[in-house]
């Protein structure tokens, strides 16, 4: 697997050691493989890694495919795939409500993993997961296209680089923006459904914002600093405005749950450009 990045123009004159380890966040076990093959190539020579690059060289990684497992799974329907951008390294798209990001067992075929691998069989590329919406939730999503991103982009996750903004129906009249921070842990009498724990449970912050009121619900956005499993719908759900149509935290049938990942934020971690990903128009409209 061979990967050639052609450097920004915003690139700082620096070492490659400096590129992978500080600008790229490539992982310790990556780079030391990369430099004790001679696998990384400046303007396609070998290059060693006390080497200075500057704006608009390229950098070639070659990286072997037994060093990464990859599991093969069932190819889905790959026109159900909402492209929303795509390189050669990421790919974004809107994940339909109802669906699963990733198979939990070897013979599923129905989840939105199995549609991107049929989608990107055709290019002989593969997706890796890099984050997960729930099954009820829809929105944009970002998959990896190759292992030398996916631990990039799961570190960018983690210094909250990448973040995304959710829009939710809330049943109730909310007035003011808030900042909900009430810890989140599992429920002992149901494994579906998360709890309110403030002694055992693990911090949790959603930032509220109020976008329209109506007679009986209200609009809100979501943005998260942490990211637990059903956090926005517990969090909400606390303070007495459970998410429109959510199965596990209100009691009110309704079609399906009012959540939707409308906008994703980051930087690209190789062009360095700053995108705004929307999945719109919003579920309700």
């Amino acid at each position: 697997m061979e990967y050639s990045i052609t450097l920004p123009a915003s690139q700082q004159p620096m070492t490659i050691r400096d590129l992978l380890e500080k600008e790229w966040l490539v992982p310790r076990k990556v780079r030391h493989f990369l430099r004790v093959r001679k696998n990384v190539l400046l303007n396609h020579e070998t290059a060693m890694f006390h080497q200075e690059i500057k704006a608009g060289d390229v950098i070639t990684l070659r990286l072997e495919e037994t060093d990464y497992q990859y599991q093969d799974i069932h190819l889905g329907n790959k026109k159900a795939i909402q492209l929303l951008f795509e390189d050669e390294h990421i790919i974004l798209v809107n994940k339909p409500a109802g669906v699963k990001t990733h198979p939990n067992q070897p013979d599923e075929t129905d989840t939105l993993l199995n549609d991107l691998a049929a989608y990107l069989a055709e290019k002989q590329q593969r997706a890796y997961v890099v984050h997960r919406l729930d099954k009820e939730t829809s929105g944009v999503i970002l998959f990896a296209k190759n292992p030398l991103v996916l631990p990039i982009l799961g570190r960018l996750l983690e210094q909250k680089t990448i973040y995304r903004r959710y829009q939710a129906v809330v049943w109730g009249k909310l007035t003011k923006n808030s900042t909900i921070t009430k810890k989140i842990g599992r429920d002992r009498h149901d494994r579906r459904k998360r709890v309110i724990d403030e002694r055992k449970g693990k911090t949790a912050i959603t930032h509220l914002e109020v976008h329209a009121v109506q007679q009986k619900t209200s609009e809100v956005y979501c943005v998260l600093d942490t990211g637990r499993t059903h956090q926005i719908r517990v969090h909400l759900a606390s303070i007495g405005h459970p998410i429109v149509g959510d199965p596990l935290y209100q009691n009110k049938k309704g079609k399906r749950l009012l959540l939707h990942a409308s906008e994703m934020f980051l930087v690209h971690p190789f062009t360095k450009e700053q995108m705004h990903v929307t999945a719109k128009p919003g579920l309700w409209e």
